[in-house]
């Protein structure tokens, strides 16, 4: 009986052990078209695309089609901590301060990561973000983010 209970806390202990060192999976993933020519950006980059600082993609006059998601959504707090180094209420005060002063207007938003990747696979110059385990699907492409 010993050695049983022995064996089955052993046993337990391993799996829980191997459950540990699992890599989890991002939380978001970028996302475009897979017709767009860039594979990868540093985070600042894409920072400044969805901030609107930058407003082409490099090495060409191509206009940048940033796409949000929901304020609420988990993903939308995930990408907006990591990639702008903020959280979405501040942001949004970003957006409302560029709105007043007429210098630009926020990113497209969007409900879901479908609605995103429809939007990224009909627009060439869309740059979206989707949950770490969605299935991108034809003509999208994750874009590494260094």
């Amino acid at each position: 009986m010993r050695r049983t209970t022995f064996l089955s806390l052993l046993l337990a202990g391993g799996l829980l052990l191997a459950a540990a060192e699992a890599p989890a999976a991002p939380a978001f993933k970028v996302v475009v078209n897979s017709a767009n020519g860039a594979s990868s950006m540093t985070r600042d980059e894409v920072a400044r695309l969805f901030l609107k600082k930058t407003t082409t993609w490099p090495g060409g006059a191509q206009p940048v089609q940033p796409v949000d998601q929901s304020r609420e959504s988990a993903v939308r707090k995930a990408f907006t901590k990591a990639v702008l180094g903020r959280d979405v209420a501040t942001v949004e005060s970003f957006w409302q301060q560029a709105i007043f002063s007429g210098r630009a207007v926020p990113p497209v938003e969007k409900g879901s990561d479908a609605d995103v990747l429809s939007f990224v696979r009909s627009n060439p110059n869309a740059v979206g973000y989707v949950s770490g385990g969605a299935d991108l699907g034809a003509s999208v492409k994750e874009l590494a983010v260094n």
